[in-house]
């Protein structure tokens, strides 16, 4: 099954209402999170210098297709991959290229995976070989922790806005900065909808509601938060030329917490 602008290369429009699931809905969100997250522990596995991002992509997507999926991003609004690769300075959206991996590196691998009617979402920022720097690498950790906790702060009737205090605390507490025009979503059978997720302190009314789906994807940086698009119209890139994390996890909120759909066997609970 694909879903449906694979064909047309039409970047869908915002999806207006959240998405709540039935039991079918959420065994269906099941199994797209939890093979979202072997293939991405699959493609960090493939992380090291001299390999190229095109090969990886490459990879990603002959695993995702003979898991009888669909690579969520291929010709959503016309991207021409299978995933993104966003290398040092690269917020988001990379297109995976040519470009060797270089010892220091870091990169952010995002998967999206469409099975059986469903998407399912995740990302984490990988080390390049062994010369990644301290500072690169406390940039990485600490981007997890900011999503560990705001994981940790949702549940049914939590206001949304407690997710952008509190990934704000941690980044505040390490004196990273913020992106903030990329947000986490609803996502589900539609790929992209309500809610909007804000990674930042924020008034946005709204509370969590059992059975729905999002993402939280904190972007840190180590500089200012500006950034800026490629001509490429995908590529996003901070102003400053300063590193930049991400990870990412699809929730699924519950009768009496959250259930992480994309947890990777590799991640602690």
């Amino acid at each position: 099954m694909r879903p449906p602008y694979a064909a047309s290369g039409e970047l869908p429009k915002w999806f207006e209402h959240h998405q709540i699931h039935d039991e079918a809905g959420k065994i269906g969100m099941r199994a797209a999170g939890a093979l979202a997250a072997k293939v991405l522990s699959f493609a960090g596995s493939l992380v090291r210098p001299g390999v190229t991002t095109d090969s990886i992509d490459r990879a990603v997507h002959e695993m995702i297709i003979a898991n009888n999926a669909y690579p969520s991003p291929l010709n959503y609004g016309k991207f021409p991959k299978s995933v993104c690769t966003s290398i040092n300075e690269v917020v988001c959206h990379g297109i995976p290229d040519d470009r060797l991996l270089i010892d220091g590196d870091i990169i952010n691998i995002d998967v999206t995976v469409y099975l059986n009617g469903y998407h399912g979402d995740t990302s984490k920022t990988f080390p390049v070989g062994h010369s990644v720097s301290p500072e690169a690498q406390k940039l990485i950790a600490t981007t997890e922790q900011s999503l560990a906790a705001a994981i940790g702060v949702c549940g049914p009737g939590v206001p949304y806005k407690q997710i952008g205090s509190a990934i704000s605390k941690v980044a505040e507490k390490n004196r990273y900065s913020i992106v903030r025009e990329y947000i986490g979503h609803g996502v589900g059978a539609v790929f992209h909808s309500h809610p909007s997720i804000l990674h930042y302190r924020n008034t946005r009314a709204g509370v969590m509601q059992v059975g729905e789906t999002f993402t939280i994807e904190p972007m840190l940086c180590q500089g200012d938060n500006k950034c800026r698009t490629w001509k490429d119209n995908w590529t996003v890139v901070l102003d400053d030329g300063g590193l930049t994390a991400q990870c990412e996890h699809t929730l699924l909120i519950t009768d009496d917490g959250v259930e992480v759909l994309t947890r990777r066997e590799d991640e602690q609970a």
